[in-house]
């Protein structure tokens, strides 16, 4: 039976338009629908190293390079923690409460330069649904996928409102790149919160921050910072997004957003206090746009894939943003699903059998992701003992890199797995007053 397209995809985010150029470079008909008109504004606004080499393959790299984006040659992590204490030491790690990385330290296969970007999302994701069109994909913006119909064996039915106009389309599969509207894990129903990560998140724009005022010295000035608050499991981020611009966010526990009975605003504030020194930086700062929330924070999906369907980016898995770990997620699921549906478009076979090799490489990615980022919060400040050991400084980089896709478990995961068991079953260890209280079970889920 014919068919409108080989593959549709929703959602024209960073995730769908990826897909998009991958599968129409290989010669496959796809089309593209985004709810949205772009340019729209996004938060998610740091790339991690990982990026490069899928913006490269499908041809985009140029066009990110020539927007002029302010470059990430690394990140740094900031900490209110003044308690005169001693060094503090196990199995060679010594602490001290603030720390910072390049990714020139270490060479990443397909990454050509040491640094990666900044962007502005609402530009950064225009750039790749252009591309994605100019690629030779379909893209009709305003399209509002409402339903996926999978009763016919031959097609897929996708019924879309277009404006005031309710069209469908059909294609031989679907990919889901909806983000966290998470279209078919919804229709579906596998989508499963995550009993951990309930994080609630207050962010903004501010004109005119120094950004050396927060920074250690010059070279880190435009940097990813990570600003630890003494209020427990709450963190900010300070992104560049222009020379004069700053993306700030607030990242808490959802319940404390509850408790405060406040507004945005006030939440933001009063949170941001507990660092004078931010606080007061920001404080001089002209606000440029409204504070927005984001809710609905972390969460994984029973299933990923399927007969004649696909789940990628924010649609596939969402975890806490502390790593930058979204877009390179978003670009790499998009390259790992694409070669699985080109072979199955080949062999004209749309099962979930075809689709094994995307999944297995997607679960491990960010089954390391999600215990990073677990053990992250448990360590809490603890964390940049790692960073500055040499031991596991280049094992901690290979994960901010976002190098987990094709290779076994980083071997500083593992380490720091384990010094938190040890600080953990032992009360009088020096390090054990410093532990985060955000502990993942075992039966969290992944997907």
């Amino acid at each position: 039976m014919t068919t409108d397209y080989d593959v549709a995809v929703i959602g024209g985010g960073p995730a769908g338009s990826t897909m998009g150029s991958y599968l129409a470079r290989a010669g496959l008909s796809v089309c593209v629908l985004e709810s949205e008109t772009f340019p729209r504004e996004h938060v998610g606004e740091s790339l991690v190293p990982a990026t490069t080499p899928v913006l490269a393959e499908i041809g985009a790299l140029p066009k990110i390079d020539e927007a002029n984006f302010p470059k990430k040659y690394g990140a740094s992590w900031t900490s209110a923690e003044t308690r005169d204490i001693p060094l503090l030491g196990y199995g060679g790690l010594n602490h001290g409460w603030t720390a910072d990385v390049q990714f020139v330290e270490r060479d990443q296969p397909g990454v050509d330069r040491d640094y990666t970007f900044h962007v502005d999302r609402s530009r950064f994701d225009s750039i790749l649904l252009a591309h994605a069109a100019e690629q030779g994909a379909t893209v009709i913006n305003g399209a509002r996928v409402r339903q996926v119909d999978f009763s016919d064996p031959e097609l897929v039915r996708l019924s879309c409102r277009v404006g005031p106009a309710e069209i469908d389309v059909t294609a031989k599969m679907v990919v889901d790149a909806s983000g966290r509207q998470t279209m078919l894990g919804r229709q579906l129903k596998v989508k499963v919160a995550d009993p951990v990560f309930d994080q609630y998140v207050v962010h903004t724009w501010f004109e005119g921050l120094d950004r050396l005022q927060l920074a250690g010295d010059v070279q880190q000035a435009d940097h990813i910072f990570v600003h630890f608050l003494p209020v427990e499991n709450t963190w900010v981020w300070q992104i560049p997004i222009t020379d004069d611009i700053t993306s700030i966010g607030v990242v808490t526990q959802k319940a404390r957003f509850r408790e405060a009975a406040t507004d945005r605003a006030g939440f933001f504030w009063d949170l941001v206090g507990s660092r004078p020194d931010l606080h007061d930086a920001l404080r001089g700062c002209r606000q440029t746009r409204p504070f927005k929330a984001e809710g609905d924070y972390s969460y994984a999906m029973k299933q990923i894939c399927g007969d004649r369907f696909v789940l990628i980016g924010d649609a596939a898995r969402f975890v806490d943003p502390i790593f930058s770990s979204g877009v390179s997620v978003a670009l790499n699921s998009a390259r790992l699903a694409a070669k699985d549906i080109i072979a199955a478009h080949k062999a004209g076979d749309y099962g979930r059998a075809r689709f094994a090799t995307y999944e297995g490489k997607l679960r491990r990615a960010v089954r390391y992701w999600y215990e990073f980022i677990s053990v992250y919060y448990r360590l809490n400040v603890l964390f940049t003992a790692f960073v500055q050991d040499p031991e596991y400084r280049t094992g901690v980089l290979k994960m901010l890199q976002g190098d987990v896709y094709d290779d076994e478990e980083p071997k500083a995961l593992r380490a720091m797995r384990e010094v938190v068991e040890a600080v953990e079953n032992n009360p009088d260890h020096l390090w054990h007053p410093y532990l985060g209280t955000l502990r993942a079970p075992a039966s969290a889920p992944v997907f």
